[in-house]
């Protein structure tokens, strides 16, 4: 499947309570920030920071602060917010600096995740519709986000437990940064996420940019996984190959 281009929109927003900062791991961690029931008079929105060298950051709506702290691969849970326009801002850690801004528009019964991404001589915020209903019976719901911004396109492979390198297809190609999958509905089943530059086959002699551990995904989940930088550091701090880690977010499950 190839990719859908996103349509980059400037980013923080508001909200009551901390952020709650969690680990940026691979697809193996436990799916994060699950969805709450909606109110058809309320929206929400959730916010993730996947610039790997922007610092912390204080997510603001409107002059209002929606999340303090805000690192590298850490993210808000969703928060309920009164529908309407607001000005979404990534400011510096404890200052108004601010750093990227824009306007979004968030309906009524909907959910969203905003992402703060890129560099931060170029740094973007991108809002994300979410999809807030389970998937079919007997599938779940993935959609692939590409936030790595040192890696260059990737193919993207969703492995079943029974099958490890035999006959696989990736799940998305050729995404590039910047670009997301939209919501692909697969087989529930035990899975890893494999990441590979775009057109690499993979074999199990072939060198990955994330290879992921098995996750059972049960029938109506509905995920979000943003590949955000990972690079590993050789003797004397020398920087070898660039990688990928995964953030997976809950947008839904079955009731």
């Amino acid at each position: 499947m190839t990719s859908t281009p996103t349509h980059p929109v400037k980013s923080s927003v508001q909200v009551k309570h901390r952020a709650v900062r969690l680990v940026a791991v691979l697809l193996a961690a436990a799916a994060l920030s699950g969805c709450q029931s909606i109110s058809m008079n309320s929206t929400q929105l959730r916010v993730i920071d996947a610039s790997s060298d922007s610092g912390l950051i204080d997510s603001y709506q409107n002059n209002s602060a929606l999340a303090y702290n805000l690192g590298f691969g850490t993210m808000t849970s969703y928060v309920p917010m009164s529908p309407g326009t607001y000005t979404l801002a990534a400011d510096r850690v404890g200052t108004r600096q601010t750093l990227v801004e824009s306007s979004g528009k968030l309906i009524a019964g909907k959910q969203y995740t905003e992402i703060v991404g890129n560099s931060i001589v170029n740094l973007q915020q991108t809002l994300f519709l979410d999809q807030s209903e389970p998937a079919p019976a007997g599938q779940i719901a993935i959609r692939l986000i590409h936030e790595a911004n040192r890696t260059g396109a990737v193919d993207v492979y969703l492995v079943p437990s029974s099958n490890r390198f035999v006959s696989s297809s990736p799940i998305a190609t050729n995404l590039s940064f910047g670009a997301h999958s939209g919501y692909i509905n697969i087989p529930q089943g035990t899975y890893a996420i494999d990441v590979v530059p775009a057109g690499t086959t993979l074999a199990s002699s072939t060198v990955t940019l994330l290879s992921g551990a098995q996750v059972e995904y049960a029938s109506g989940s509905v995920r979000t996984v943003v590949l955000i930088d990972q690079e590993t550091l050789g003797p004397l701090g020398a920087t070898l190959t660039p990688g990928v880690q995964a953030i997976v977010a809950d947008d839904a499950d079955a009731q």
